[in-house]
């Protein structure tokens, strides 16, 4: 249990009424952690509504309770000022109390709703770092910067690059990493995962998940596919992951760069596109290694997720992935660019079975015991209540 998630008022005590506004709850990893905190927030006694900004929302399905805490407040348009009043309509009606903002539309809307509707407490978020940022966004979130109250960043570096790009003070900023459900993401048989994905059983297989975005990095695994099967004929490599919708960031023309790459490095006969999967779990456990060689993250789900499921990473040495796999205990990190260290230490857990069994049974107890959704949970609450009695006094929380 999170602990007094109440508000005192009007000779009354009631749950605290928290809006979780996102962008939309396409499938990302941003979005994953919305529905996490929307799921298990509301079974800790807080009164929970989700908020999409478009109406193409396939992860609201994975709301517990999605006819009574999901609404959709659509944008007509790219920059469409209503948005901004019916949402604040619709806080007034729920009465909200914490509004938490997720990506960048979202977050607009919510700091300007905000004020419009009373809501006492705005929660900023920050979900990547290091990224190139338009001038939209720039002046957008520069401009309002003292229109929220707390920033939670899911690592250090999200809230490092904050203060350096939008001069947020350090004191508004809060740390909390992503969560996994370890009950859903749990080891399952190898075997059987392979035969639902159509993946060959009895030879290695190296797996990288991620969305068709420039900053997940496919060339670089790309090229450590060609050099493994150098040395390890039999190995087979499978990806998963599909373009961001209408284009998004380029993605779709990223996908036709990454599978020119495939016919250019001879890969068609090793590589396995598998698209989006909606059973992760699957996913995982048909990897002997899951590797991530990203440009720029927050806290990658896709680490965690492995790791819950027994599964060792490979990742890229950026963000805070040097304390999310804690070197040579649950995976390892490499520099960023250096194909030869991916590739060396991927053969290292392929070469090692005993080394790579005891390795993913490690990741496994770390990410339950440190990035549990429950962790998750208890820390971002925390952050609410401690802002709410600091804006409202001691006394509004018994």
């Amino acid at each position: 249990m999170t602990g007094s998630p109440f508000l005192r008022g009007a000779g009354c005590v009631e749950p605290v009424r928290v809006m979780l506004l996102i962008s939309s709850l396409e499938h990302g990893g941003a979005e994953r952690q919305a529905v996490e905190l929307a799921n298990r927030l509301g079974e800790d006694g807080f009164r929970v509504l989700v908020c999409a900004l478009e109406d193409c929302n396939p992860l609201a399905d994975q709301l517990v309770h999605r006819e009574g805490n999901f609404r959709v407040v659509a944008k007509r348009s790219r920059y469409d000022p209503s948005v901004v009043w019916r949402v604040a309509r619709l806080m007034r009606q729920e009465r909200i109390q914490v509004v938490h903002a997720f990506l960048f539309d979202a977050e607009m809307v919510a700091r300007l709703a905000a004020r419009i509707a009373g809501v006492p407490v705005v929660i900023a978020s920050e979900r990547n770092m290091d990224m190139r940022v338009g001038w939209v966004q720039w002046l957008g979130k520069r401009l309002t910067r003292s229109w929220f109250d707390v920033l939670i960043a899911n690592s250090e570096a999200g809230g490092r690059f904050n203060t350096r790009m939008y001069g947020i003070d350090p004191a508004r900023i809060r740390v909390v990493r992503n969560g996994v459900d370890v009950e859903r993401f749990r080891p399952l048989d190898q075997a059987e995962c392979r035969k639902a994905l159509g993946l060959p059983v009895g030879v290695p297989v190296v797996g990288m998940v991620a969305a068709f975005k420039r900053q997940k990095n496919y060339e670089d695994f790309l090229h450590l596919a060609r050099r493994l099967l150098d040395r390890l004929p039999a190995v087979r490599f499978a990806c998963v992951g599909e373009p961001l919708r209408g284009n998004l960031q380029g993605a779709a023309d990223y996908q036709r760069e990454i599978v020119a790459l495939v016919d250019q490095l001879h890969l068609r006969e090793h590589i396995d596109f598998l698209g989006r999967r909606d059973h992760m779990p699957t996913v995982y456990n048909s990897f002997d290694v899951t590797v991530l060689p990203s440009k720029r993250e927050g806290t990658p789900n896709v680490l965690l997720e492995s790791m819950a499921c027994g599964v060792p990473v490979v990742a890229t040495d950026i963000s805070d992935n040097a304390h999310v796999v804690p070197e040579g205990r649950v995976g390892f990190v490499v520099p960023l660019g250096d194909v030869a260290m991916l590739t060396q230490r991927t053969l290292e857990l392929l070469s090692g079975p005993a080394r790579r069994t005891m390795m993913g049974q490690a990741a496994r107890r770390w990410v339950a015991t440190e990035f549990s959704t429950a962790a998750l949970v208890q820390r971002t609450a925390a952050v609410y209540t401690e802002t709410l009695r600091r804006k409202l006094g001691p006394e509004a929380i018994p």
